[in-house]
C-alpha cells in the first residue's frame, strides 16, 4: 500500500536568492492574475471556458513577449495555471452542491506565498537543496526522506523559507497493542475521549496565550497604516498565530499517533463543526480544539 507523505524543511537562502524567489513568487503571482483575468473576459465577451491546457499552450508566446519569466522554470508557470484550474473546478462542484460558490479571487501582494516543482527542476544532494533558476540552497534536514519524491514546493511565510517534498511511501501494516475497534467522542474540556474510558486533556493553547495575543493585535492597530512599525507589528502577531497553530499540530500528532498505536479501528461521531462554530458561546473553544 502507497501514500502521500509531506516532508517539511527549513530552508536558508542567500541574500541574492531571497531576492530571486522574492520575484520568482511575483511573477508566478502576475501570471495567476492574468490567467484568471483572461478566463472572465472571455467568457463575458464569449461565452467561452478556457482549459488549463489552452493557457498552456501559450506560455512559449508569453516568454517571448516578456523575457522575464525566461527566469523561472516552465514547469512552475505551468503549475500556477494548474493551481487556477483547480480553483475553477472547486468552484463548479461547490456551485453543483449547493454550498457557497466562492468564485475565483485576484491574488493580492500578500497572498502568494508558495511555487511548485512538479516532476522536474530540483534535486536534494547532502545539505544543499539544488534549484532550477536559483542554485543551491542550504537546507536543514532534520529527519531522513522516505519514498519516492513526486513535487518540491517552496514557502515563504512570516519572513522564513521552507521546503515542502511530496513523496510516494510503501507502508505496511502496523502491529497494534489492542486488536480492537474503538469510538472517539471529541469535546472541548477533553480533546478526545475513548469508549473504554481513555481522556485526552485539551491544552488550550489560545486561551493561554489570548492575553499575549490582545496585547500584540492593539499594537497593530496603534501603529500607522504603511509604516515600517506597523510591518514590523504584523510579523509578530503573525508569528504569534503561527505559534499557536503549530503547538495545535503537535497536541494532534501525539494524541493520533498514539491512538493509531494502540487500536485497529477508530471511530469518530459525525460533527458538523461549521454549524456549530456559528455558535458565538463555544466557537472560540471549538477553534481552538482544531477538531478537524
Amino acid at each position: 500500500m502507497t501514500v502521500m507523505t509531506t516532508f517539511k524543511f527549513k530552508l536558508d537562502p542567500t541574500p541574492q536568492q531571497r531576492e530571486q524567489i522574492y520575484y520568482t513568487l511575483n511573477l508566478c503571482r502576475w501570471l495567476y492574475n492574468s490567467g484568471l483575468e483572461q478566463r472572465i473576459i472571455a467568457y463575458k465577451k464569449q461565452r467561452k471556458s478556457l482549459s488549463f491546457y489552452t493557457q498552456k499552450k501559450e506560455l512559449p508566446v508569453l516568454k517571448k513577449v516578456l523575457p522575464e519569466f525566461k527566469g523561472v522554470h516552465s514547469q512552475v508557470l505551468q503549475n500556477v495555471l494548474e493551481r487556477l484550474d483547480k480553483a475553477y473546478q472547486n468552484f463548479f462542484e461547490r456551485v453543483k452542491s449547493g454550498g457557497k460558490p466562492g468564485f475565483p479571487r485576484f491574488k493580492g501582494r500578500n497572498q502568494y506565498h508558495s511555487f511548485t516543482y512538479p516532476q522536474s527542476g530540483f534535486k536534494v544532494e547532502g545539505k544543499s537543496l539544488i534549484l532550477s533558476k536559483l542554485g543551491k540552497v542550504p537546507i536543514h534536514c532534520h529527519r531522513d526522506m522516505k519514498g519516492q519524491i513526486k513535487t518540491c514546493t517552496i514557502i515563504h511565510k512570516n519572513g522564513q523559507f521552507y521546503v515542502c517534498f511530496s513523496c510516494e511511501v510503501s507502508i505496511r501494516k502496523r502491529k497494534t497493542t489492542h486488536r480492537c475497534a474503538v469510538g472517539i467522542d471529541l469535546g472541548v474540556r477533553h480533546l478526545a475521549i475513548t469508549s473504554d474510558g481513555a481522556f485526552h486533556d485539551n491544552p488550550k493553547h489560545l486561551h493561554k496565550l489570548e492575553f499575549k495575543l490582545k496585547k500584540q493585535q492593539r499594537l497593530v492597530s496603534k501603529k500607522k497604516r504603511g509604516s515600517n512599525r506597523r510591518k514590523k507589528a504584523v510579523y509578530q502577531l503573525a508569528k504569534l498565530h503561527e505559534h499557536i497553530a503549530n503547538k495545535r499540530k503537535d497536541t494532534a500528532h501525539k494524541i493520533t499517533r498514539e491512538l493509531v498505536d494502540t487500536y485497529d479501528l477508530l471511530v469518530f461521531e459525525d460533527l458538523e463543526i461549521q454549524k456549530m462554530i456559528k455558535n458565538h458561546q463555544f466557537a472560540k473553544s471549538i477553534v481552538d480544539s482544531a477538531w478537524k
